[in-house]
C-alpha cells in the first residue's frame, strides 16, 4: 500500500506541473519569461512553469497536447467518480455483499489505473517537448517539492507526537513541566 501511496504522490506532483502548465497556457501568459536565478531555484520559490522558461513554441505544443487529451481525460475522470460512488453505495447498504464490494473495489482500481495511465502518457508527451536542461530542472523541482512535502509530514507527525505526549503527561501523575511541582506551596 505504501508503494501505491508513493506512486500516487509522484503522479500527483506530475499532474500538478502539467495542470499549472495548462492553466498558464490557457490564460495566455507572457510568451517569454525572464530566467530565474539559481538562488531562487535552490530556495524552491517561484512558479515552476516560469522556472522552466518555456518558449512560445513549447507553450503552444503543451497547450495542443492538453487539448488533445481533454475529452479522454474527462471521460476517465467521470468513470473514476462513478466507480467511487458505486463502491460507496455498496458499502452503505444495510448488509453489504462482500463479493459485490470486492468487484466495486476492482472497478475503482481499474478506473484509477486508467487515469494514471492517462496522466503518465500526457506527462511523457509533454516531456518530449522540453529540452534536456528543462527536464533536468523539472526533475530538480520535483525532488525539492518532494523534500518539502516530506518535511511538512515529519513536522506534522512531530506536532501530533508532542500533543500526544502532553495528553499523556496531563493524564498521569507527573507534573506538566519539570520543576513545576517545586514551585507549588506545600499543603498543610
Amino acid at each position: 500500500m505504501k508503494h501505491y501511496s508513493k506512486l500516487f504522490t509522484s503522479l500527483a506532483a506530475i499532474a500538478f506541473f502539467v495542470a499549472v502548465a495548462s492553466v498558464s497556457l490557457a490564460h495566455g501568459q507572457a510568451p517569454q519569461q525572464p530566467p530565474v536565478s539559481a538562488e531562487s531555484q535552490q530556495r524552491g520559490g517561484g512558479d515552476p512553469i516560469r522556472q522552466l522558461n518555456l518558449t512560445p513554441e513549447q507553450r503552444e505544443q503543451i497547450r495542443l497536447i492538453r487539448q488533445q487529451t481533454n475529452v479522454e481525460r474527462a471521460a476517465i475522470n467521470h468513470r473514476v467518480g462513478e466507480a467511487n460512488r458505486a463502491l460507496e453505495s455498496a458499502l452503505d447498504s444495510d448488509n453489504p455483499d462482500e463479493a459485490a464490494v470486492e468487484q466495486k473495489m476492482k472497478d475503482v482500481a481499474a478506473a484509477q489505473a486508467e487515469a494514471m495511465r492517462m496522466r503518465i502518457s500526457t506527462e511523457v508527451k509533454i516531456r518530449r517537448v522540453l529540452t534536456v536542461e528543462q527536464r533536468t530542472l523539472l526533475r530538480s523541482l520535483r525532488l525539492q517539492a518532494r523534500d518539502r512535502q516530506r518535511e511538512r509530514l515529519e513536522l506534522r507527525d512531530e506536532r501530533r507526537e508532542g500533543r500526544q505526549n502532553m495528553r499523556n503527561q496531563r493524564d498521569g501523575f507527573r507534573p506538566l513541566a519539570p520543576g513545576r511541582d517545586s514551585q507549588r506551596p506545600a499543603r498543610p
